[in-house]
């Protein structure tokens, strides 16, 4: 069998746009950058055509997405090395946050071997990131949950979140070690222990909260800039690993909840959830049907779209997707662009896609 038809999910599905229903669908251009390819990021049309592209000189560390002045904020991959050392680092570790224009010029580069996952811009023109520190060994042996996995180096990492001024001045700093609680916040069960909290969103809130999703630990909090306290938390009762949080109008939160180890139900799935984060109800969700037709154990996203469609990104299979108000899917597009992974294996995996209209895009392009 040649590699070709190795990769099973390549061989059994189709790509490019698979589904459109004009009449329900919210017209718009997606972006997205395959997750293991070399820099390329794609907007695509509704029918799945190309209407700009950019290529960066880094891999993704993980995604883009663009800023209202039109250039596009780039996560990538910094080829310098760090003394991060354990060996699931590789795949998400970013480094590089640059703003580049329409042509791939860059504007601005900010590096930080320690940046992982997430970076967006300020209102002030400023960055906000995730980064990662070494736990205090004492703390660590506190932690609760996890399995301690052969290749373990005994470190211990958990999550920081920084924000610079427009000159890049370190003007805010969070430390997950300060604030999460040893005995509320466990990793789940069979993660390593490599890691406490393993962040994956960081949002800017007006300007003294930040929004932020740890995956490790199941939890989705609003923290106070000024005493770094949580404002409001949603843990394990109601979601399991969750990624891409994000504060609607109403004040509830929209979240990919991917549903790899749910503590009350055995069938691993992924849901889309709006939950009132003061009394924790789930006011709206969507899943398939069976269930575990939509999982993504890792990654993806959802955001909501200008006439409250949901676009989502089942992201370990490439799959973007909007829903109607009723959960009915209307646009569908799997990813054609398969890169060998950290493993070797051919992968077409997409972290968060993004979605705007059609005239901001024809306005920068």
């Amino acid at each position: 069998m040649n590699n070709e038809n190795k990769q099973t999910r390549k061989r059994i599905s189709r790509s490019g746009v698979t589904y459109h229903n004009k009449n329900k669908s919210y017209d718009c251009i997606v972006l997205f950058a395959p997750m293991y390819g070399s820099g390329d990021v794609y907007a695509i049309d509704m029918r799945g055509d190309i209407v700009h592209q950019w290529k960066l000189p880094w891999a993704p560390g993980l995604y883009g997405y663009l800023l209202p002045n039109g250039n596009l904020l780039y996560l990538g991959k910094t080829d310098k090395k760090s003394d991060v050392d354990f060996p699931l680092w590789e795949r998400f570790r970013g480094g590089i946050i640059a703003e580049v224009d329409k042509n791939s010029n860059i504007i601005s580069k900010y590096e930080d071997i320690y940046h992982h996952h997430d970076a967006r811009r300020t209102s002030d023109g400023g960055l906000l990131y995730m980064a990662v520190e070494e736990l205090d060994e004492n703390l660590a042996d506190e932690v609760k949950g996890g399995i301690t996995p052969s290749d373990y180096s005994g470190k211990m990492w958990s999550d920081t979140l920084i924000e610079l001024d427009s000159s890049n001045k370190k003007i805010w700093e969070w430390k997950s070690s300060e604030h999460l609680n040893v005995n509320k916040h466990f990793i789940t069960f069979n993660d390593p222990r490599d890691e406490w909290s393993h962040g994956n969103t960081v949002v800017p809130v007006d300007n003294d909260k930040v929004l932020v999703s740890f995956r490790n630990i199941s939890t989705v909090a609003l923290i106070d800039k000024n005493s770094g306290k949580f404002i409001w938390e949603i843990g394990s009762e109601i979601l399991a690993q969750q990624h891409d949080p994000s504060i609607l109008g109403n004040g509830n939160v929209l979240v990919y909840d991917n549903g790899a180890h749910r503590l009350d139900e055995a069938i691993p799935y992924s849901r889309i959830l709006e939950i009132n984060p003061l009394t924790k109800e789930i006011v709206w969700e969507y899943f398939d049907k069976p269930k575990y037709n939509f999982f993504s154990p890792y990654i993806s996203g959802v955001s909501k779209l200008p006439n409250d469609n949901i676009l989502i990104t089942e992201g370990n299979f490439g799959r973007i997707f909007q829903i109607d108000t009723n959960g009915d899917i209307v646009w569908e597009y799997i990813n054609p662009y398969y890169e060998p992974d950290h493993e070797g294996t051919e992968n077409n995996s997409i972290f968060r896609s993004s979605a705007y209209t059609v005239d901001f895009i024809q306005g920068i392009i």
